[in-house]
């Protein structure tokens, strides 16, 4: 699921800026990029995410400003390595000009704290920052679940409409058989005598295998219980239990497609499969 957010507090001496954004994905799946300063605490900024966010593509982005005198330092090692990287790159390609300092200072960690300035701040100064903004972000992404809830009942609603179809014309389609099956013995026969008794038990046969009673309402118990699932008002994640009950869902629609031997119905079942589909798509993505 999408979402971002944001939120700023103190580290120390330091005013830090925390940025949190999510699309969606199958699993927890986070990109986390922090300054040196803060790399230190990765660890505890991948767990506190995975306790808010069971799926999707999470970037977690931190700056920081420096307040004071004397907190910020140039390593010279660094801009070594990046000022000879960017003159060898020169001379290579036959570029002209010299190598700017404001580009190497511009480099990652260049510039750096001051160790006593880093060791000011503390894990709880920045995981507080880092719930904040998570908060917000579950907030967004809330409201984009509830729209996406409307969505998912309108489609399975659409089911429910073919599903109806269906079973109004099941049994019609087993009158339907019945008669051919009648009118063809008939004709076969021409005018010999025919067991009925016999030809009862081949119709009975046949109503059973065309029946589909059974898948009609497991196909219904599914759809109440992903209504329910839908509407309750929990913390846990509802994603993956909707993703069983949409596989229980087509494996009935392919029962029925499969025992059809009818136009009407078999188009019904195409449509309850491409809005099943519809739908997987969005869940593979809800929370």
């Amino acid at each position: 699921m999408t979402g971002f957010g944001a939120a700023e507090g103190g580290v120390g001496s330091m005013r830090v800026a925390v940025e949190l954004r999510s699309v969606n994905h199958r699993f927890f799946n986070p990109s986390i990029k922090l300054p040196g300063a803060f790399q230190r605490w990765e660890v505890e900024v991948r767990e506190a995410l995975r306790k808010r966010i069971a799926r999707g593509h999470v970037t977690v982005f931190a700056r920081y400003e420096r307040e004071g005198e004397q907190m910020a330092a140039v390593d010279e090692a660094r801009f070594a390595h990046y000022a000879n990287a960017l003159k060898a790159l020169r001379d290579r390609h036959a570029l002209e000009g010299p190598v700017d300092i404001a580009a190497v200072l511009r480099m990652p960690d260049v510039i750096r704290m001051d160790a006593e300035s880093v060791e000011e701040g503390t894990v709880e100064e920045f995981m507080a920052i880092v719930d904040a903004a998570s908060a917000e972000l579950n907030r967004m992404r809330e409201a984009e679940g509830a729209r996406l809830v409307t969505v998912l009942l309108e489609r399975v609603a659409v089911i429910e409409e073919a599903l109806g179809r269906i079973a109004v014309r099941a049994p019609e389609r087993v009158v339907a058989q019945r008669d051919r099956l009648r009118e063809n013995v008939k004709v076969l026969a021409d005018g010999v005598a025919v067991d009925e008794q016999r030809l009862a038990q081949e119709i009975a046969i046949l109503a059973d295998r065309l029946d589909v009673g059974e898948e009609l309402d497991r196909f219904a118990a599914h759809i109440a219980a992903y209504r329910e699932a839908l509407s309750q008002d929990t913390v846990e994640p509802v994603g993956k239990r909707l993703g069983f009950l949409l596989q229980e869902m087509l494996r009935e629609a392919n029962t029925t497609g499969s025992k059809a031997n009818d136009a009407s119905i078999q188009r019904d079942v195409m449509q309850i499969k491409e809005e099943l589909e519809r739908i997987r798509e969005q869940v593979e993505n809800l929370e």
